[in-house]
């Protein structure tokens, strides 16, 4: 638990997106740095884990896998160029959609929360994937962006630990309710 609540702020004060635009991309600090400084970003990953926690074994070990994994297939098709419609939409959807699944206590089947994972992991993917050709080093790009996600996933697992008290289950669907509401304002344009 210290250890989590040592990293909570850091995952706080992420600054703007800077998150597909045309500019030039390094290597691993690049991958890196981009989920978790990006806003659009964050909030999905962390209620990807989030999500995970609340949904309890073996969610709480699937999601935060599926998710990287299918990731790397949005990477892929990125990469190649295949066109995927409306990617921004779906990124700031997938904050909406997980948050609201968090803040109402869904208890969705292992099989439609993995699926709806995955969905979203397309999006992240895709536009990681559309940067990754004019990486300097798209290996340790690739590399740096899977690890920065899989720590997002773990500071929402963190949180979600704190549902074992009455207290956390209040947190923890507030928490849904932020991460709904940041998502929206990515939706519509207003972040």
């Amino acid at each position: 638990m210290t250890r989590f609540l040592l990293a909570l702020p850091l995952a706080l004060i992420a600054t703007g997106a800077f998150a597909h635009t045309d500019t030039q991309v390094g290597g691993f600090i690049s991958g890196f740095t981009h989920p978790i400084l990006g806003w659009d970003h964050v909030v999905a990953m962390v209620a990807v884990g989030l999500w995970g926690a609340f949904l309890g074994k073996p969610a709480i070990y699937i999601l935060p896998v599926v998710f990287p994994l299918v990731m790397a297939i949005g990477g892929a098709l990125g990469v190649m160029g295949v066109p995927l419609p409306a990617v921004e939409a779906g990124i700031a959807l997938s904050g909406v959609v997980l948050g609201l699944l968090i803040a109402f206590a869904v208890r969705a089947p292992l099989w439609v929360a993995g699926v709806l994972v995955a969905v979203f992991a397309i999006f992240h993917g895709h536009a990681h994937g559309t940067e990754l050709p004019g990486a300097a080093n798209p290996f340790a790009y690739g590399i740096g962006f899977v690890i920065g996600t899989g720590l997002l996933h773990l500071v929402g697992i963190g949180f979600g630990m704190l549902i074992g008290s009455s207290a956390g289950r209040i947190a923890v669907r507030g928490a849904g309710v932020v991460i709904a509401a940041i998502g929206g304002a990515f939706l519509f344009g207003l972040a």
